[in-house]
């Protein structure tokens, strides 16, 4: 029930803040979303770079030959 409540008290709290302060808001957010992109964006290409490292280095998958169903006896 408190965290509740002190999640209720912080969402207040936080939309005063944005109508109070909303230029100096979107002046961070103007800062801030290019520096994302870029740590975004890097770790895509390091994301990919690992990719094409793992599918080369490993072997295909070998597959086995299908077995023939059991014979009932009866």
């Amino acid at each position: 029930m408190k965290i509740l409540l002190g999640g209720i008290v912080a969402l207040i709290i936080g939309f005063i803040g944005l109508v109070v302060w909303w230029f100096e808001f979107l002046r961070v957010l103007k800062g801030v979303v290019p520096i994302i992109l870029v740590l975004g964006g890097a770790l895509a290409v390091y994301l990919g770079i690992e990719d094409i490292k793992t599918t080369s280095a490993s072997p295909p998958p070998e597959e086995k030959p299908a077995e023939k169903p059991a014979e009932k006896k009866e």
